[in-house]
């Protein structure tokens, strides 16, 4: 079977790593890596062949983490955070290196070159764990998920010139040069990319729309995330960085909430290839031989970089839970650390034993970076309790406007329409959410607030404020699509009104159990109006008319779904 027999037994053991994670209460991804171990080349037991090969796999997790983080954040979002980012990076890089060389240096007896690798190495940390513990955590939209991402942007794009400069630390006469064509090499690439992104992707999905082929779709947005990094790479540049530039361009078009929404199952999946893989490195005997300094580098690195990213990060003025947050989810070693390892032992620039070593601390501190994580809120609430919370406020403008206690009307067809019409009326403020573009194009023309997207996709709730909104219309007439949608609306947010369209009488109580507070069957409800205007045209009978129609609602709809009698 070959690669594709390593695959089932990738998937397998991380299904099994991770249904133990969740039952120790633990992050899936130390589960994951866990799995990795007892599929390895190290262990006794089932293990992987191809290895090479199912790392070129992990190689697409990766990118399509950072293809999905770049779909949900956007040039704009990034702006808020240049000056911690773009000032705050290079120190943070340039810091930690000189950290790590003098640890390399004077406790580990490194030679000067080979300290100045090790320090770079640790310098740079997990894009890739990173993203996942803040999805985990659900603080991806937070002030210091927001900083954390700005710094590793700066990192990753660190990586370049690395990788030019440190191979001629023996040899720095001819590095101005090749740093030189390195740096015009990326800038040039990046800027074609986003120029033709820009112009060129809109108008290909458009294209895609107007055949209305979700699967197409679907194609086209990973074609885009991993063709753009193939593209980088075979430039000179990261395979990653390059998928993350295509969602930030791709995020800033009507299509990004629907795009990340058909994105995510896959980065779960071939993320769950990457943590395993991760573990698959691992060598437990040599860890064991080896213990004593492999807890100090880790622990050094963790201590190190908490304090270097958390200091800089107070520095530029961000204050309360922040530099935690920022500090200890930052202060793991990450995967691009693998990648200047192969370049320093390939040229003979590091030792095996360093080879190893790095390699050993890399998986654990990204093993142990979830729990490590989890330390900061207790921790900083400690360090508030000694010494009084901070009244400086961060520097910070808002991102965007958001709408606070709204209406989302689920579905522009005619029931929603017309319950759109009345909101804008009396003034309250809602956005629609539709799956057809054409749809979405014409709410945007007349300036009313609309996501274009799957309502059953959380992202696409989220996109739409779900957790801000007061009111959840579900006027699509697809019973499957509404079901979902209420129970993922009602569990992104427990205290929402949800009144649904009931398709069929028989759809009441299963809308009931998923918590929605008003069915309302567009059938019946014509009928009983119809019938309460004719009686309306008997004299006398006005008074009996209220109470009938309430009983017959009643009648039909039972007690487990409320709806209110129209006025007359």
């Amino acid at each position: 079977m070959g690669l594709a027999a390593d695959f089932v037994l990738v998937i397998l053991a991380g299904l099994a790593g991770g249904l133990i994670a969740r039952a120790l209460r633990i992050p899936l991804l130390v589960g994951y890596v866990a799995a990795g171990i007892l599929v390895g080349p190290h262990t006794a037991g089932p293990k992987v062949v191809q290895l090479a090969d199912i790392e070129h796999l992990a190689e697409i997790g990766v990118a399509l983490l950072l293809f999905a983080l770049g779909l949900e954040l956007s040039f704009r979002d990034l702006q808020p955070v240049r000056r911690v980012a773009l000032i705050g990076g290079p120190c943070q890089i340039l810091l930690t290196t000189i950290f790590g060389a003098l640890a390399g240096s004077l406790w580990l007896g490194m030679p000067v070159a080979e300290s100045i690798w090790f320090g770079a190495m640790l310098s740079v940390s997990s894009t890739a764990v990173v993203l996942k513990t803040l999805a985990a955590g659900g603080f991806t939209s937070t002030l210091a998920s927001r900083v954390m991402i700005g710094l590793l942007v700066i990192q990753d794009l660190a990586v370049v010139p690395m990788l030019v400069i440190l191979p001629q630390l023996n040899d720095l006469d001819q590095l101005a040069g090749k740093l030189g064509r390195a740096i015009g090499l990326a800038v040039v690439l990046l800027a074609v990319i986003v120029l033709l992104g820009t112009w060129l992707l809109p108008k290909l999905l458009r294209l895609v729309l107007t055949w209305g082929s979700r699967e197409l779709f679907l194609v086209s947005v990973v074609a885009i995330g991993i063709g753009v990094g193939f593209a980088t790479e075979h430039a000179g540049l990261s395979f990653a960085l390059g998928a993350f530039v295509a969602g930030l361009v791709l995020a800033e078009s009507e299509f990004s909430h629907q795009a990340l929404n058909e994105v995510v199952p896959l980065r779960d999946i071939f993320g769950l290839l990457f943590f395993v893989t991760v573990g698959m490195l691992l060598d437990p005997q040599y860890a064991l031989t080896h213990a004593p300094q492999i807890l100090g580098v880790v622990l050094l690195t963790f201590i190190g970089k908490a304090l270097i990213i958390g200091g800089l990060t107070r520095t530029f003025g961000y204050v309360n839970m922040a530099p935690w947050l920022a500090g200890l989810g930052l202060a793991q070693i990450g995967e691009f650390s693998f990648v200047l390892a192969r370049t320093g032992a390939s040229s003979h620039m590091i030792s095996k034993s360093t080879y190893d070593l790095i390699l050993t601390c890399t998986v654990l501190t990204m093993a142990i970076s979830p729990l490590a994580s989890s330390l900061a809120l207790p921790l900083g609430r400690l360090w508030q309790r000694w010494l009084g919370p901070s009244q400086v406020a961060p520097p910070v403008t808002p991102l965007r406007e958001k709408l606070q206690d709204h209406v989302i009307v689920a579905g522009y067809g005619r029931t929603g329409r017309a319950a759109t019409g009345v909101l804008r009326k009396a003034g309250i403020p809602h956005l629609v959410v539709d799956l057809n573009h054409p749809v979405f194009r014409e709410l945007s023309d007349q300036g009313i607030p609309a996501v274009w997207g799957d309502v059953t996709g959380e992202q696409i709730l989220l996109a739409a404020g779900i957790a801000r909104a007061r009111v959840l219309l579900l006027t699509v007439p697809d019973q499957t699509v509404l079901l979902l949608a209420a129970e993922r609306a009602r569990h992104l947010n427990p205290g929402l009104a949800v009144i649904a369209r009931a398709v069929r009488p028989s759809h009441l109580k299963a809308l009931q159990k998923r918590g929605v507070k008003a069915a309302i069957q567009p059938e019946f409800e014509a009928g009983v109006e119809m019938v309460r205007r004719a009686l309306l045209e008997f004299p006398g009978e006005e008074r009996s008319i209220v109470s009938l129609v309430a009983d017959v609602r009643t009648e039909f709809y039972g007690k487990e779904v409320a709806v209110s009698p129209p006025v007359s």
